[in-house]
């Protein structure tokens, strides 16, 4: 459906990468500059309980993050500048996959996104619930978290629950090493530096008079700079290896690495932050807004080329309607804003000679 309305709007269309991207090119005028705009298509698994016309009619499938706005917002920036061609430059409109789960902004790089679409600055957007509508947040630096996921297996000794002295009960020990992950960030780390290590699956056994052999820990770690996230990753290693050691099993942490964190540049931040104001005015962006530890994997492109990321407010939270909630709906009226921050800022990143 992208990939035909882009068509429709006149602008040349490229398929393919991360299998289901798509990026639409747009050139007007004889400037070399260049510029990227991204929004992310995915879904999350996930059953949605809303009851409105426009729900999710796909079984444990849900825009529970308002991708589907993104790229409706994005799709009608492209429509309003084929047609009003008040621009000198090219634009390249990247529909990025698999944001959740995937890596689909790293993906695309690796694939050569940059290299196929050249770019000076790329921008990417996403709605915030609990900021009011007309409003818009960023800032210079990190603005959302590292994500590595992990796993941590505890290999014991099995043995039978009334004779617990004759085996090595890897349960217990995953109880303690919970309990102690939580001191990482709490005691061991700069209460200024934010981070997160959520533990948020345990598995193990399979009776109620069985002590198993071993028993699974997974869960992610966040944080916002890398200092950080390398100075956590050595500790838990320490504690894994540690704990299980000293209660006579065998520990062994695996990280599984998802994306960097995002890191907005200063100079498009503050190029972002200028067309934000143009649309909603000075005392509706705040460009000091504080991080979240949540993870975007426009980090990836970030790291590849200069750019920023904004958050455009989706209006209140209430009810349940939050990010990768099952009650989430993209709130409409934003659309329109979203459209004309797009379009501002490739106003004032390719402007015509003499103005418009």
């Amino acid at each position: 459906m992208v990939a035909a309305k882009l068509t429709e709007f006149g602008l040349e269309v490229h398929r393919g990468l991360a299998k289901t991207g798509v990026v639409g090119t747009l050139k007007l005028g004889d400037s070399p500059r260049t510029i990227g705009l991204r929004a992310d298509m995915d879904a999350l698994p996930m059953q949605e309980e809303n009851t409105f016309a426009h729900r999710s009619v796909v079984p444990n499938t849900m825009h529970a993050c308002g991708h589907d706005g993104h790229t409706a917002m994005l799709l009608g920036a492209a429509a309003a500048l084929a047609q009003s061609r008040d621009f000198d430059g090219t634009v390249h409109f990247i529909f990025q996959p698999a944001e959740e789960s995937a890596g689909g902004g790293g993906v695309m790089v690796d694939e050569g996104l940059f290299d196929l679409f050249p770019v000076d600055g790329v921008y990417g957007m996403h709605n915030w619930p609990g900021m009011p509508v007309g409003q818009f947040g960023l800032r210079t630096g990190a603005l959302e978290a590292s994500m590595d996921n992990f796993d941590i297996t505890i290999k014991g000794t099995g043995a039978h629950a009334a004779m617990p002295h004759l085996g090595v009960d890897p349960i217990v020990i995953a109880a303690q090493l919970v309990t102690a992950l939580q001191s990482l960030v709490s005691r061991s780390t700069n209460p200024l530096d934010s981070a997160v290590v959520s533990v948020t699956q345990i598995e193990a056994g399979s009776a109620y008079n069985i002590i198993p052999d071993t028993a699974q820990l997974r869960g992610c770690l966040r944080a916002l700079n890398t200092q950080t996230q390398a100075d956590i990753q050595a500790r838990m290693h320490r504690l894994v290896n540690d704990i299980c050691s000293a209660l006579g099993a065998r520990g062994e942490l695996c990280f599984k690495p998802i994306c960097p964190a995002l890191i907005n540049h200063k100079t498009e931040t503050h190029i972002a932050a200028a067309a934000a104001r143009a649309v909603v005015g000075e005392a509706n962006v705040d460009d000091q807004y504080p991080p979240t530890l949540g993870s975007e994997d426009f980090a990836f492109m970030l790291q590849a080329r200069p750019g920023s990321y904004i958050f455009i407010g989706n209006g209140p939270g209430e009810g349940g309607c939050l990010l990768h909630s099952a009650h989430y709906d993209f709130n409409d009226q934003v659309i329109p804003l979203g459209v004309r921050y797009w379009c501002q800022l490739v106003a004032d990143v390719l402007p015509k000679p003499g103005g418009s």
